[in-house]
């Protein structure tokens, strides 16, 4: 039998992709829960350069980085696929799966680190990436089109943990009013069974969110 584990943390988007993938593909595995302070010496053995969650790993040998684990899931586990067949496609589902990664890494420092007209002034680039997000989805159910996929997984930043850094650094992202398109998407990819079976309900995020802003003044920053 094969030997799949996945050491990660309950509320990091990084690693909820991940799960997600595995759960949209039918693939069991185990999960080995990870506290970002204290990480265990297994995390950091198999993941010696950037001591970070998640990490996959797949009959003893470990896969890191959220965006590269999702790639090997994709090439191990040909079912229910995550990225297009066609070469253009797939580069431009890899564009923006970079492309939301980088603005979303931004807005979570944002709101736990910056205030007042810092912050007014640091968000500008963000509300930019999000119009530039509502036009790509704009007409469609997921960024793929009909099915979700890779950008979708990445994407669940958007849909899950934006809201949370909304409440606690009070940002008025009101993406229903702003970015419609954007919202319409959201409410189609929280509704998939194998994402909503596998996300913590919001109030829980915040309670942990805010005690973790409290000790660390920080989020995650794992990849």
């Amino acid at each position: 039998m094969e030997e799949l584990k996945l050491f990660g943390s309950f509320i990091s988007p990084f690693s909820r992709r991940v799960e997600w993938a595995l759960k949209l593909k039918g693939i069991e595995y185990e999960f080995i829960g990870e506290d970002i302070i204290n990480k265990s010496p297994s995390l950091l053995k198999y993941n010696p350069v950037h001591k970070k969650y998640p990490v996959l790993l797949h009959n003893g040998k470990p896969i890191v980085v959220s965006l590269v684990i999702l790639e090997y899931i994709e090439e191990t586990w040909k079912e229910n696929p995550l990225l297009p067949d066609d070469p253009h496609e797939k580069a431009m589902a890899r564009f923006w799966a970079k492309f939301i990664d980088e603005k979303s890494l931004a807005l979570g420092r944002i709101a736990f680190f910056s205030q007042g007209e810092e912050r007014e002034k640091a968000l500008e680039p963000t509300w930019e990436a999000l119009k530039t997000l509502d036009e790509e989805i704009r007409g469609k159910k997921f960024f793929g089109g009909e099915n979700i996929g890779l950008v979708d997984l990445v994407a669940g930043v958007i849909a899950y943990w934006f809201p949370v850094f909304d409440e606690i650094a009070d940002l008025n992202l009101l993406f229903e009013q702003k970015f419609p398109s954007l919202y319409a998407w959201r409410e189609n990819f929280i509704n998939v069974p194998a994402i909503k079976e596998n996300i913590l309900p919001q109030d829980q995020m915040l309670a942990i969110y805010r005690e973790r802003q409290k000790k660390l003044l920080q989020i995650p920053t794992n990849e």
